[in-house]
């Protein structure tokens, strides 16, 4: 099979006609399949539109062109459909999943996810997975019968599990997890709708899972340039890249810096997406799975990065890290906008009656947990520039985060 062209569906997809359902019933769709309609909630919800205006590296205000969370979940999308062609699985599903994905991220980054992490810490502390389940589950309210998008049960597995399972079948926490547990909003949402923690999810998800990786290394790498935070010699000092750089000079030796940039980028997401595709041949011809539900119960992904090129992503991670992440412009800017969040929450805290009326309704209900995590829910939903404008209502100064 050629490169692109879509393989018939395999044994191992999910399929939309067994989906396990959701969790309030409905009747099915005359035109979609469950997987599209899941798909079409989430482009059509109010916490999807503001990804527009929320931090990936970049503040909004630092340029148009680089990247935010929405054109990031887009590239992500894109990059998992085409993985998901090739495999033969449920391209619904996946893009679900890969357009969903960071719909819990709260505005500023991770810097905006460390401020949230710390105010909430007492109550359970934050965590953007539960939040995106949050999202879809309860915070959207767009229907007449139910809060959140309810979404089917294959979605929620994805968006809950696609880096692997949470929980051993004792339902003891595992990896990142041992040490604080599984996020609150998770484990209060598995006791109504069991999302089976503790197996693998489906590889749809697990495609969107790679190319959400796939994604950020290439654009953070596209949008370091563009800031000057690094040039492009200085990406040869890892070997992929540099191999990248130097088939680009022999074929175009005269073309300039900024289609230098963009055909490395090119290149590089083309090499992680075919590294990929023959890892997950690999280990499927290996396990031979015959249905979705054999996926789930192997104790490993199929979908991954081969041994080497999973040595080279993680060098771009490393350089990335060390010349964007911890550049001390990006430093800088991401002090002052978590400073933003301390003071919001605080100030809500103290005087509840800030917040919008909408989100005081059962308030009077609350004890102190429910009112810091009604307050987190409130924040983690503003994008930048909502941030900023609270900001500069409640306080007499604000940065300007550039």
């Amino acid at each position: 099979m050629s490169v692109g062209m879509a393989a018939p569906r395999a044994p191992y997809a999910c399929d939309p006609d067994r989906s396990r359902g959701r969790l309030v019933a409905e009747p099915p769709s005359r035109t979609r399949s469950p997987f599209r309609r899941d798909c079409d909630r989430v482009i059509h919800s109010t916490a999807f539109r503001r990804l527009k205006y929320k931090t990936q590296v970049f503040v909004f205000h630092e340029g148009d062109h680089y990247r935010t969370r929405l054109t990031h979940s887009l590239e992500v999308a894109q990059i998992a459909r085409a993985l998901a062609r090739q495999l033969g699985l449920d391209e619904d599903l996946t893009e679900t999943l890969a357009l969903a994905h960071d719909l819990g991220h709260p505005p500023f980054g991770h810097a905006g996810e460390r401020a949230l992490d710390a105010c909430l810490k007492e109550f359970g502390g934050f965590d953007h997975n539960a939040q995106t389940l949050r999202v879809v589950s309860a915070l959207e309210h767009r229907y007449p019968e139910f809060d959140g998008l309810n979404l089917t049960w294959e979605s929620l597995e994805g968006i809950v599990k696609h880096n692997g399972p949470l929980t051993d079948r004792s339902g003891a926490p595992v990896g990142r997890y041992c040490e604080h547990g599984i996020p609150v909003g998770i484990a209060d949402y598995i006791k109504v709708y069991d999302l089976e923690l503790w197996s693998f999810a489906s590889l749809e998800a697990q495609v969107a899972a790679i190319a959400d990786d796939i994604a950020y290394d290439a654009h953070d790498i596209d949008d370091g340039l563009r800031a000057g935070l690094f040039d492009l010699d200085d990406l040869k000092v890892m070997p992929l890249t540099a191999e990248i750089i130097d088939g680009i000079a022999a074929h175009y030796p005269d073309l300039e810096d900024v289609r230098r940039g963009a055909e490395l980028v090119r290149e590089l997401i083309s090499h992680l997406i075919g590294a990929v595709f023959a890892e997950a041949q690999k280990n499927l011809a290996a396990t031979r799975p015959q249905s979705a539900q054999d996926v789930r119960r192997l104790s490993r992904a199929l979908v991954a990065f081969p041994a080497e090129v999973a040595e080279e992503e993680a060098a771009i991670k490393t350089f990335l890290y060390q010349h964007m992440y911890r550049h001390k412009r990006v430093m800088r800017v991401m002090g002052e906008a978590e400073q933003i969040l301390f003071d919001l929450f605080a100030k809500y805290l103290k005087s509840p009656a800030e917040l919008p009326p909408e989100w005081l309704v059962g308030a009077e209900a609350d004890d102190e947990g429910d009112r810091a995590r009604r307050i987190g829910n409130f924040i983690a939903g503003m994008t930048d520039r909502f941030a900023l404008t609270e900001h500069q209502r409640l306080f007499d100064s604000t940065p300007d985060l550039r």
